[in-house]
């Protein structure tokens, strides 16, 4: 039922979009959210069945080549990319197709990828992130780093709403009750990256 109401929702949203650049997560960390974010930056998960990866992997390859085409050209270094993202999403207990879906809102997988608010990296994420929880050294235009920094962030706003895919996605862009970024998100999961 909320999947055909998404689809309606974004259909109907998407006929009004342009194609604004967005920014991830801008407010304050809370405090439960400082403290999950350093709990994350010690873990790390990986696929527990080798056919279950070799099928995702190869399916999510095939699809960042078909939608995304200059978005990590090379074989390897796309598939060390995914890997990172099952990896991230599957630690935060986030679905890596969505955090894939905001990868491409976000900075259409562009590592280097800089908003005009100063967010950083593949989901965006603002300096004041590494001041709050980072380590010395980290680098927001490091993969993993701002991988595990993003599904972090986005796992607590989807906690904090109850599931709701809208609520969460407008939190993590700081647009709260602006329906574009949660629907622009939604639409590629749904054209993109979901199965």
């Amino acid at each position: 039922m909320r999947v055909a109401a998404l689809r309606i929702g974004v259909g109907l949203v998407l006929a009004c979009l342009a194609s604004p650049a967005w920014a991830g997560p801008t407010g304050e960390p809370e405090p439960e959210l400082r403290a999950l974010m350093s709990a994350a930056a010690a873990q790390a998960s990986s696929f527990d069945d080798r056919y279950l990866a070799e099928v995702w992997l190869t399916d999510m390859s095939q699809r960042l080549v078909r939608h995304v085409p200059k978005a990590l050209p090379d074989p390897a270094q796309r598939l060390s990319f995914l890997r990172m993202v099952h990896a991230e999403a599957t630690r935060a207990m986030i679905s890596p197709q969505l955090v894939l879906a905001v990868i491409d809102a976000e900075s259409a997988f562009q590592r280097l990828a800089v908003s005009s608010t100063g967010a950083l990296g593949y989901m965006q994420i603002m300096p004041f992130w590494l001041e709050e929880i980072g380590q010395q050294g980290d680098n927001l235009f490091h993969g993993a780093t701002n991988l595990r920094m993003g599904c972090t962030i986005l796992k607590y706003y989807l906690d904090r709403e109850k599931g709701s895919y809208v609520r969460a996605l407008a939190r993590y862009n700081g647009s709260t009750g602006k329906p574009d970024y949660p629907y622009l998100v939604l639409n590629k999961l749904e054209r993109r990256w979901a199965r």
